[in-house]
């Protein structure tokens, strides 16, 4: 797949597009660790586009007490893939996740 030739406008469009939705997530990741929103919360949250893009491990490691290697441990107890973001979670893994973190 070819790279798409951005005018200078469209370019800065996309990366404000792109600044905006880093900014929501690093948000939502912030009321998770105060405790403001539930990993619940945020699963339902997943069909917006932004949200819905997290990683499921980078999801894991904002809570507290978690970190990368309970994050990797957590994921393979579960059967979800690396690079799987909230949005491609099935009903099953998202179930077995809410029990696990719950």
């Amino acid at each position: 797949m070819a790279i798409p030739q951005l005018s200078a406008e469209e370019r800065k469009a996309a990366l404000e597009k792109a600044k905006a939705a880093r900014i929501k997530r690093a948000e939502i990741r912030e009321q998770l660790k105060s405790g403001k929103l539930s990993v619940k919360d945020i699963l339902g949250m997943k069909d917006d586009p932004v949200v819905g893009r997290m990683k499921v491990s980078t999801l894991i490691e904002t809570l507290p007490g978690y970190g990368k290697a309970k994050s990797e441990k957590i994921m393979a107890e579960l059967q979800i893939a690396e690079s799987r973001r909230l949005r491609g979670l099935g009903e099953r893994q998202q179930t077995a996740l809410l029990e696990r973190l719950s």
